[in-house]
């Protein structure tokens, strides 16, 4: 008689933060989980976080989106958290599917271009060049208007700003800066919560939350949980990795030449 399964894939989305510190406290002999324990381990769990944007590891959070251009304006700032969020007039309106929305929580641009036509099946993308800080800073101008060909992004503390240049005209302005940026992983909030990483990287997630957890409570395990963290985070990173099309090419021999 075939095995009933569960017919469910969907562990991740229900394994709690409670549960990923039950988890990462018994894997370094610890059983009693008062109060203040909970805490400290859901503290040590959002650095872990932190550091895992640090390493670049949170491109399941890349999104897209079109940013409207406006006439003469150079800068438009995507806020931290809606608290961070101002009356800023320079605040960066986003379309997506044709909703706008106001996006919190930008790590990063990754690449960008310049669309027209964007509802039309006569769209077009024109690729537009990241620049970093001497790049912009040498520009001569940076109020010259035109068709926008570059952006340079800056990371502050509550927001990411992105500068175009030129800056929109009146033409441009009616047309779309397309982007693909990364989100920042969300917070391990209430122990309810699930937390923000997909399937992949959960035994990673445990792995590294008992590491950090060994060195406050168990340091004599913090070499073998150090192992066994590393370990996970390199086999996510390779599940991690965009696959592409592999064509193997035979080599040509020629045994008498």
């Amino acid at each position: 008689m075939p095995n009933t399964t569960s017919g469910t894939a969907t562990f991740d989305k229900t394994f709690s933060i409670e549960e990923i510190l039950e988890e990462a406290y018994e894997r370094i002999g610890v059983q009693d989980l008062n109060g203040y324990r909970l805490k400290s381990a859901r503290r040590s769990l959002n650095i872990m976080l932190q550091e895992w944007g640090n390493r670049g590891l949170h491109y399941w959070e890349l999104r897209e989106t079109n940013i409207d251009l406006i006439e003469n304006q150079a800068e438009y700032h995507f806020f931290r958290s809606a608290a961070d969020d101002t009356s800023d007039s320079n605040r960066a309106q986003a379309t997506t599917n044709q909703t706008a929305s106001t996006i919190y929580g930008m790590d990063d641009v990754l690449e960008a271009t310049y669309r027209t036509n964007r509802t039309q099946s006569t769209q077009q993308d024109t690729a537009m060049t990241k620049i970093d800080r001497s790049t912009y800073s040498a520009l001569a101008n940076k109020l010259s208007t035109g068709t926008p060909t570059q952006y340079y992004v800056q990371r502050f503390t509550d927001r990411v700003t992105v500068s175009v240049y030129p800056v929109p005209n009146s033409t441009a302005a009616s047309k779309d800066m397309h982007i693909y940026y990364v989100k920042r992983i969300d917070d391990a909030g209430d122990y309810t919560n699930a937390g923000d990483v997909p399937y992949r990287f959960v035994p990673c997630m445990v792995a590294g939350l008992a590491f950090y957890l060994a060195q406050k409570e168990n340091p004599e395990t913090v070499p073998q949980m150090k192992l066994l963290y590393e370990d996970e985070l390199n086999r996510a990173l390779v599940e991690d990795g965009s696959s592409t099309s592999t064509h193997i090419t035979p080599k040509a021999y020629y045994p008498n030449v």
